[in-house]
């Protein structure tokens, strides 16, 4: 595409975020503001005009697909091919620089990744050998992560005294866990951004020469990057000082895994020339649709101001229905999800239901089941974390580095080789007392003489196995793993299923070396995960970063919900919860639609639910507003002449229900009592406290 092209299909604001090309830029891109055509095109402009190669592009985003995404419009752009080019996620990139760099910090570049699951098996071992309760692991790995993702080593954290949140026992844990990665010569996800920085600040010559080699820093969903993250492009721009990072504060979500949308902040502060760009035009939703989640997100009192406007017109109001319980709500939801589809004009692949925990999916997918609507759900098990993939990939690890322990306690007896449980014992008892690896403790076992004979035939069948899998290091992967399984008999008493998950990991290995095909699936992430065709897709808000759908359903805003009940005591995190609710809206294009039930089973528990706060914020005027059982009716006692006898009593207003007073505001019911002119509210109004009124006088509004 020719240069003038280029800058002619962009708006006024995208044509002066991409001719911004000496010095730091930041673009706060709105919701569907065409913040990838703007990445895109400026790639484009800067190698086609400012003749920079690809080489000398540093260009992240945060998944492969977005990646791919991109590669695939630049080439479609400059109708080229992209050689020798850095674009891909932070982890993509810091692996290849650590390929060549990482001999400096003690590592050798044969070093595996870790991905989740593996993380989690290690320190599960690690809890189990400091006699710490197992069941920690999975909090025990998040709080490692965000201590790497804050780049804080395990010495730091020790020294740190009460700094940090600083624990003892998770220190000794963190120091386990790192001696064990470089043991087992082995980086997690954190330790690839971590470990690069560390690079480039202990080894200056070794920063410098990536800072004259990338001329121009791209950076993609910059609200979202860790302290490590924002480390990394800070120092490989500090010199030429031209970056461009595009970002929205107000879709900031993964505060839990170490985002911090103060690095926008600190962009300022550190690159105090830069410029701003808003894009502010949105391309994806209708005005109404923007309307609301626009109202919703005003209310964070810290933010950066973008009033999102589009030319698709009002379009649908935005539908707001309050059942009175989840199962309610599931049932209404899958009849309007099928008179939809019977409409012929969207097809089940339009339609999203987005929810804040995996617990609500439940009564949702029975519902849909009986609609017979085909669903799936997005970012449950991946195909990666399936036990035969896990399995034929801890096998090509120890090809590679038969040193890598967390691949070899998986698959030690896998398939059965005799190897139990006491026998392991020893080998790590063996590898603990001399500070070797599980491999080479195996080998000091089978060379001693405290074993038996049988004990020592299985090891060294094992040690035999593996050496003969790493003389295949340089033949084909496909070839490989054919060899594993024949040699192990892996594939037998398998399913058919699992057999079928085995073939199209052999496929997808096709054209790959052993080593470079183990990096492609280390950094596979579940936001890689590709959306089923017509099925109607169910997930979590934080799953549906980055995807559009032209239905959207928002199910259970209640108080514990939406906002979440843990971000009760942290404004920071209510906030948060409010940038996930508008990050859930803002992905709808033609219709939006939510909903909550006044009774839910959480945690085996009914609970009575109250509207979610966040509604209070949403403008009627873009809204239909259905509220399902609007009124209840409680049977009471009732004097006649023949003595006293049951009759029904209509009651307005429910309890949970929100309404608007003209003095104190807006409360919600507690209960509603008594009859005809003598009915009685009793109401909570927040920072008035409660209040019992005559229901003729109060002169309440329903919201």
């Amino acid at each position: 595409m020719a240069t003038e092209n280029l800058i002619d299909c962009l708006n006024p604001q995208q044509r002066e975020a991409l001719l911004h090309t000496e010095g730091p830029l930041l673009i706060l891109a709105g919701a569907g503001s065409g913040k990838t055509r703007v990445i895109t095109h400026k790639y484009a402009y800067l190698t086609q005009k400012k003749k920079l190669k690809p080489s000398n592009l540093f260009t992240v985003t945060f998944t492969n697909k977005a990646a791919e995404e991109m590669k695939h419009r630049i080439c479609s752009l400059t109708s080229s091919e992209l050689k020798e080019c850095w674009i891909g996620t932070f982890h993509a990139q810091c692996n290849r620089i650590l390929r060549k760099e990482i001999k400096v910090l003690g590592y050798k570049p044969e070093f595996v990744i870790y991905d989740e699951g593996d993380q989690q098996s290690l320190i599960r071992h690690i809890l189990r050998e400091l006699n710490i309760y197992e069941a920690l692991y999975k909090g025990v790995a998040s709080r490692i992560s965000n201590l790497k993702a804050s780049m804080i080593t395990p010495e730091r954290f020790i020294s740190s005294g009460d700094g940090y949140g600083f624990d003892e026992k998770l220190a000794k844990v963190y120091m386990r866990y790192q001696d064990e990665l470089k043991r087992c010569n082995a980086l997690d996800f954190d330790d690839l951004i971590m470990l690069t920085v560390k690079v480039f600040e202990e080894f200056p010559e070794i920063l410098e020469r990536y800072q004259e080699r990338f001329q121009y820093i791209l950076v993609d969903e910059f609200q979202d990057t860790n302290y490590a993250q924002y480390m990394l492009v800070k120092l490989l721009a500090s010199g030429h000082k031209n970056i461009s990072v595009v970002g929205d504060d107000d879709q900031s979500i993964y505060r839990f895994r170490g985002a911090e949308v103060r690095n926008i902040q600190r962009f300022e502060k550190d690159f105090p020339e830069l410029r701003i760009v808003k894009l502010e035009q949105n391309y994806r939703s209708t005005q109404n649709i923007l309307d609301v989640s626009g109202s919703v997100i005003s209310a964070n009192p810290v933010r950066k101001k973008k009033s999102l406007w589009t030319d698709k017109g009002k379009g649908e109001k935005v539908h707001f229905y309050w059942l009175p319980t989840e199962d309610d709500e599931a049932k209404y939801i899958a009849k309007l999800i099928r008179d939809i589809y019977l409409k012929g004009k969207h097809s089940f692949g339009d339609i999203a239901i987005l929810y804040r925990i995996n617990l609500q999916s439940r009564a949702i997918e029975e519902a849909l089941r009986r609609e017979r609507i085909p669903y799936r759900i997005v970012g449950g098990i991946s195909f990666y974390e399936r036990k035969e993939i896990k399995d034929i990939i801890s096998y090509l690890r120890l090809v590679v580095n038969p040193h890598d322990n967390v691949s070899l306690r998986r698959i030690i007896n896998t398939p059965s080789r005799g190897i139990g449980a006491a026998t392991l014992n020893k080998i790590e008892q063996e590898s603990k007392r001399k500070g070797i690896s599980l491999f080479d403790a195996i080998i000091s076992i089978c060379n001693g003489k405290s074993s038996t004979q049988s004990v020592v035939d299985r090891l060294k069948g094992l040690v035999d196995l593996l050496r003969e899998f790493s003389a295949l290091k340089k033949e084909s992967t496909p070839e490989i793993i054919t060899h594993i399984i024949e040699k192990t008999g892996y594939a037998e008493g398998l399913s058919e299923e699992r057999l079928q998950n085995i073939a199209e990991l052999m496929a997808s290995s096709e054209g790959s070396s052993v080593k470079d095909f183990l990096d492609r699936v280390s950094l596979v992430t579940r936001l890689d995960e590709n959306l089923p065709d017509n099925m109607v897709s169910l997930m979590t808000l934080h799953t549906a970063k980055g995807l559009e759908f032209p239905i959207v359903f928002i199910v259970g805003l209640e108080e514990g919900l939406m906002p979440y009940f843990k971000a009760f005591d942290s404004e920071e995190e209510l906030c948060e919860e409010r940038r996930l609710l508008y990050v859930g809206m803002t992905r709808a294009k033609e219709m939006l639609f939510l909903s909550g039930a006044r009774k839910r089973r959480i945690f085996s528990k009914l609970q009575e639910q109250e509207p979610s706060r966040f509604l209070a914020d949403v403008p009627r005027s873009c809204c239909r507003w259905i509220e399902k059982a609007f009124c209840r009716h409680e049977k009471v006692e009732k004097a006649t002449g023949n003595g006293k006898k049951p009759v029904s009593i209509k009651i307005p207003y429910k309890t949970g229900c929100r309404v608007r007073h003209p003095k104190w505001g807006v409360g919600v019911v507690r209960d509603c009592y008594g009859e005809g002119d003598d009915m009685k509210v009793c109401v909570n109004f927040p920072g008035v406290g409660i209040k019992r009124l005559a229901l003729k006088f109060a002169n309440l509004e329903r919201i």
